[in-house]
């Protein structure tokens, strides 16, 4: 597999990620609320329920999951960079604040839902990761035909 593949494929999978809790919050926020992820209940441990507040969260989700889908399908490093380190930003916060609060939570369900936060985190990780070498960097048939610049080049493309 390729680098861009790689990077294509992980940010397909960030974008699946992000738009399977956005949809079901934003559209049956209820619902999330009393069964996500669907195999347990971890969010109901955490009352008090707000219908505005659930329906919000997916909205951010899905806001993700459209950028996410965006740079999968014309991956450039100048949109995928940044995404991905906002994402981890709210991930390393998301999985913080979990962590400090598992009261509730059994031994078995503390530790899923600590590793399903941390998993969360490697993804756009390793996007950064494979994107962050010193090389101007466009995914192959990204949408562009140009070359990249020469880093020798100070001025404007002509």
């Amino acid at each position: 597999m390729t680098r861009a593949t790689a990077v294509r494929v992980l940010l397909a999978w960030l974008a699946l990620g992000a738009a399977v809790p956005g949809v079901w919050a934003t559209v049956a926020p209820r619902g999330f609320y009393d069964g996500f992820p669907g195999v347990a209940h971890w969010v109901d441990r955490v009352p008090p329920y707000s219908a505005h507040l659930t329906a919000d969260v997916g909205a951010f989700y899905l806001a993700f999951a459209v950028l996410f889908a965006w740079a999968a399908r014309r991956p450039a490093r100048e949109l995928a960079v940044p995404l991905c380190l906002a994402w981890s930003l709210f991930s390393v916060l998301h999985l913080a604040w979990h962590v400090a609060h598992l009261d509730g939570f059994g031994a078995g369900d503390a530790i899923a839902q600590t590793a399903s936060l941390a998993a969360v985190l490697v993804l756009p990780l390793a996007v950064v990761a494979l994107l962050a070498d010193a090389t101007p960097w466009r995914a192959a048939g990204a949408g562009s035909s140009r070359r990249p610049r020469s880093r020798r080049t100070a001025g404007p493309r002509r």
